[in-house]
């Protein structure tokens, strides 16, 4: 292809530099060799159709980059420094054209995304909180107030990577406060959500042929991202009560084991919670072998029924990593999550954090604290779970009324999803739910072996009655 046949003028990239993306691409290729002269600007501009000024700034800048060099009066010619191209026949794309394959081994995407696709149709999530019940204005004002503090104090810089000062001290005061934790803002590392908390978390205690114990159903992302460290992943039983600890046990005298994860508040994705007898048999076997516990206490914040059990964290915390986020009571678009261990392992995740993000969100996390010191966000907490709650008693009765004696389920007593256990040949029903436009996380997803329990996790908070009601009807026709 000639290289007027590679200018366009209709496509956005400035036209001098399509001549020098044809030209170097030309060069790459072997098409033009070292010491090649080109046709004058002039030349090439009459060929081209174009000023000829476009023709000289691409030639200046080709000179000035090092791959053309000027010969003065005898004209312009490809750099004599350029090594010999290697006879290769295969092209790379024009530049305009987006690259669809690549030359080099990397490691793919699984087949099924973790999060769920973008697209029409309604989305079911796994316990999203409804971000249209956070005023706008609320947030924008506390933003503007920690610019103008960030300003006041030159916090524009890089900074500390635990995260902010003011926001640490927030949630040490919260944990100690509403959980039990004693912890300081020492004890604390601000995270981007608690997926990163998770995977940094995990940086630090696993190698490559480590075990880390997970149940039959559980938080898929967490999952791949020991995988992802190179980490075996041992999936153990699960019952109304929570994890078998006879299967941790067992697990541990087979297994160099390094972690245990675990959501033992509102254990995703079924919902149950951990009962004290058993938390205190792992933090035996914790003592015992020598592993950590990765508590994820995802949605601490809303129960409805009692009281919520306090984390393990609480009371041995020399033996779990404590996992939490804020995202369930703020947005989860700001990516606030939070890391809570003993200062060396503190110090250890901030090390991580250094190497994969440099520093987390110095601004949002500001204005995090910023809604925490005011009231405001405690104030928001009070309404939602209301709300929450309402919201809970109408899905449970939509359940009910739309696929009564299809499902099997238990009003969760926290958190802010139902766990849908299907009569029938659930693979089926999704299908046709999906061919609906139905958007949710396949009942694989939460599986970490073949005879796990098959069902659906389906949030309830971020739909209104009405969205519930379709949503769930259109469950119901798919089960028909």
């Amino acid at each position: 292809m000639g290289l007027s046949e590679r200018i366009d003028p209709a496509r956005e990239t400035p036209i001098y530099m399509q001549i020098i993306q044809a030209l170097i691409r030309d060069i790459d290729s072997g098409r033009l060799t070292s010491g090649t002269y080109l046709p004058s600007s002039r030349e090439l501009a009459t060929t081209l159709k174009v000023n000829r000024k476009t023709v000289v700034l691409a030639y200046e800048d080709l000179i000035a980059q090092g791959w053309l060099s000027s010969a003065g009066t005898r004209g312009t010619m490809v750099s004599e420094s350029l090594p010999e191209p290697s006879g290769r026949t295969h092209e790379s794309p024009l530049p305009h054209t987006a690259p669809t394959d690549a030359a080099y081994r990397f490691a793919p995407p699984p087949q099924r995304p973790l999060a769920l696709p973008p697209g029409p149709g309604l989305k079911l999530d796994e316990g999203a909180p409804d971000g249209r019940l956070f005023p706008a204005e609320l947030l924008a004002r506390a933003y503007r107030s920690a610019v103008a503090k960030a300003t006041r104090i030159n916090g524009f810089q890089y900074r500390d990577p635990r995260g902010s000062p003011a926001l640490r001290e927030n949630v040490a005061a919260m944990l100690k406060s509403q959980r039990g934790l004693s912890v300081t803002a020492d004890n604390i590392c601000i995270t981007r959500g608690s997926q990163n908390g998770i995977f940094v978390s995990a940086q630090v205690l696993l190698r490559p042929g480590d075990t880390v114990i997970v149940e039959a159903l559980t938080y898929e992302p967490a999952v791949a991202a020991f995988r992802a460290l190179g980490a075996q992943v041992v999936s153990v039983g699960l019952d109304d009560e929570g994890t078998i600890i006879d299967d941790v046990e067992a697990a541990c005298r087979r297994h160099r084991v390094r972690a245990v994860f675990v959501t033992p508040h509102h254990q995703f994705p079924t919902t149950v919670s951990l009962r004290p007898e058993r938390r205190l048999r792992l933090l035996e076997l914790a003592r015992q072998f020598g592993f950590a516990i990765i508590e994820d206490d995802y949605d601490h914040e809303f129960h409805f029924e009692s009281q919520p059990l306090l984390p393990m964290a609480g009371y041995a915390p020399n033996h779990v990593i404590y996992v939490g986020s804020l995202s369930k009571l703020l947005l989860p678009a700001l990516r606030i999550g939070y890391v809570a261990a003993p200062i060396p392992v503190i110090e250890a995740i901030a090390h991580s954090v250094s190497l994969t993000d440099g520093m987390g969100n110095t601004l949002t996390e500001d204005t995090a604290a910023e809604l925490i010191e005011s009231g405001e966000l405690r104030r928001h907490a009070r309404k939602v779970r209301q709300i929450y709650a309402q919201r809970r008693q109408s899905f449970a009765a939509e359940v009910e009324r739309t696929l009564g004696g299809l499902v099997e389920y238990r009003l969760p007593d926290g958190g802010l999803a139902f766990w849908l256990r299907f009569r029938g040949d659930l693979d089926a029903i999704e299908a046709r739910a999906q061919a609906m436009g139905l958007r949710f996380a396949s009942s694989r997803s939460f599986m970490t072996r073949e005879d796990a329990p098959q069902g659906l996790r389906i949030g309830f908070a971020s739909l209104t009655e009405q969205e519930a009601r379709a949503g769930l009807s259109a469950l119901a026709q798919a089960a028909h």
